[in-house]
């Protein structure tokens, strides 16, 4: 079956079995490996994207389910100035160790900060809590993005 969305910004189409995950096809078929697989079963985060604006765990979803959808991944989060802003501040705040479940806490971050760009922490451990992490730990993760969520109104306030 031939299936076209939109790849982080780019139309694509694949002739595909329609019940292949889009974790699968993201990785196998487009070599977009930022997406990792932990659980296969939507609960630790590790595979999440974007759907038409949408946090979604990736490792759930049949390609055939994309079909006329957008889709964005990590490679495309990290071109931008909330990524890159997200990123280093991960970076800064000491908020990586083994990086397997970084590019979906980042996805959750440029997700929670594109919708509330100043959370409290409160609201920052709500919007991670659909990730898991076995080895920073949450505290280094939520300070990280609570320096980006400072960082990202510092531009706003300094472009004014």
């Amino acid at each position: 079956m031939t299936i076209e969305f939109s790849l982080n910004c780019e139309h694509v189409s694949i002739d595909v079995d329609p019940t292949k995950r889009l974790l699968d096809v993201l990785r196998d078929d487009f070599g977009l490996t930022g997406v990792k697989e932990g659980c296969s079963e939507g609960e630790c985060g590790a595979c999440c994207v974007l759907l038409n604006g949408q946090l979604v765990t990736s490792c759930i979803i049949p390609i055939a389910g994309v079909h006329g959808q957008d889709v964005r991944t990590i490679e495309w989060v990290r071109t931008t100035r909330l990524g890159e802003t997200i990123i280093q501040s991960y970076a800064d705040g000491g908020a990586v160790q083994c990086g397997f479940c970084i590019p979906g806490m980042v996805m959750a971050s440029y997700y929670l900060l594109s919708n509330n760009p100043n959370p409290t922490k409160k609201e920052i451990r709500k919007g991670i809590s659909g990730n898991m992490c076995r080895c920073t730990g949450y505290d280094l993760i939520v300070e990280s993005i609570y320096l980006a969520a400072k960082r990202v109104g510092e531009l706003h306030k300094a472009r004014g």
